[in-house]
């Protein structure tokens, strides 16, 4: 038999990965009963590694979740840049205490589980927060006052006459990614498309891995293809990535790599980057997908957040970031404009769509500038060798300098 729930003031959040359980801390803080549904019935340890600027880190700290962070984090030194033609250095950005004195916060690289554990911890402990793990979102209405969702257990099977239950609040947030079933389903939107770009992901052993590159972030430039690595778990482990312009002709969105093939596409890269790309004994890799610039966030009551609103290529390392200040920015505005929900939405989409999509241009212009060859590779560098190491980091200040209010 279907149930049938009410609760005019809950905030329903779609999605418990990391922008959906910022969101929902963020709210809790406010005291604002929150309800996260995710179809997996169980959070796995899954992902690689990923970058929290300081911007993401004012949020996180306002939340007070640095020091549990802390033990699964490195702070690296530097951003090293090298290209496909030398493994000398062309650029180095620096970062540490450099980066956290300009910026008022660290930069910090983490493994994407051990982010999801330290956020799903603190919204467990967190009274005003329900999590409904194993429970799809089969449709959403709403009307001036309230919105009525539609779900049922995710090992259901979604063409029988499952029973379903139905939940009333006050909004529903999509933050329930690339794919995001809010985006789609219930607000009618195009989902993001496929860029023409993969990601080889592979993590292994921080001790298989030379001394030279365990505290650095290092960014290898070459024609259609980079690479980034970087320490993980605290310095235990360390995430390789290779990105590369290819058609994607599977019909999964993420799955086992050929390794063979991989290293035969970098066999004319310097000796120290395929040293490194040799020693996983596996790679995984993923679908890189985006969306353009300009479609509309919200929908009365509905709203989206992170990559559900703004899937951004992984070139400027923010996609996480951006779903973080998605997240303070949702919950600052739901707090303030309680008696007007669709006005508080707006508002929330006022505040951040500029600097997102100004993200997603970054991220675009960092594709093609990786990506050069001849003498637009050659200009590119020279460039770089020319601008001292601070300047690098300066061009960054709108990014990393971001605060939310009050913090």
């Amino acid at each position: 038999m279907a149930q049938s729930h009410s609760d005019a003031n809950r905030i329903f959040i779609a999605g418990a990965g990391i922008g959906g359980l910022t969101a929902a801390l963020c709210l809790s803080r406010r005291a604002r009963p929150v309800t996260v549904i995710e179809q997996a019935s169980e959070l796995l340890p899954v992902g690689s590694g990923l970058q929290l600027p300081p911007n993401t880190m004012q949020v996180l700290r306002k939340l007070g979740l640095e020091d549990a962070l802390l033990p699964h984090v490195v702070a690296p030194r530097a951003i090293e840049v090298m290209t496909w033609r030398s493994d000398a250095p062309v650029a180095e950005i620096p970062l540490g205490k450099i980066a956290e004195k300009r910026y008022g916060a660290p930069y910090l690289v983490i493994h994407r589980a051990d982010l999801q554990d330290v956020l799903l911890k603190a919204a467990r402990a967190s009274a005003g927060i329900t999590l409904r793990l194993g429970t799809r979102l089969r449709g959403a209405a709403q009307n001036a006052d309230r919105i009525k969702l539609e779900l049922e257990h995710a090992d259901g099977d979604a063409g029988a006459d499952t029973p379903l239950d139905h939940d009333t609040g006050a909004t529903l947030i999509g933050a329930d990614g690339v794919w995001s079933t809010v985006r789609r389903r219930v607000m009618g939107l195009r989902p993001a498309a496929f860029s023409g770009r993969t990601a080889y992901r592979a993590v292994i052993p921080a001790s298989d891995v030379p001394d030279r590159w365990r505290n650095v972030t290092g960014l290898w430039l070459g024609p259609r293809a980079h690479v980034v690595h970087y320490p993980v778990c605290g310095g235990e482990y360390f995430n390789l990535v290779a990105l590369v312009e290819e058609d994607w002709q599977e019909e999964v969105w993420s799955g086992p790599a050929d390794r063979d093939a991989l290293l035969e596409r970098f066999r004319d890269w310097p000796g120290a980057c395929r040293e490194l790309l040799s020693l996983p004994a596996s790679w995984l890799k993923w679908a890189l997908c985006s969306m353009d610039p300009g479609t509309s966030w919200v929908d009365g009551r509905f709203a989206l957040l992170g990559d559900a609103a703004h899937a951004m290529l992984p070139f400027a390392a923010q996609g996480a970031a951006m779903a973080i200040e998605d997240a303070e920015a949702l919950a600052r505005h739901l707090d303030q404009g309680s008696a007007d929900i669709p006005r508080a939405l707006r508002a929330y989409e006022a505040e951040r769509q500029d600097r997102a999509e100004r993200v997603v241009r970054l991220a675009g212009s960092n594709d093609r500038i990786y990506h050069m060859s001849g003498p637009l590779a050659f200009a590119r560098d020279m460039v770089m060798r020319s601008l001292p190491s601070e300047r690098l980091l300066a061009r960054l200040d709108w990014l990393y300098g971001w605060r939310p209010p009050g913090a």
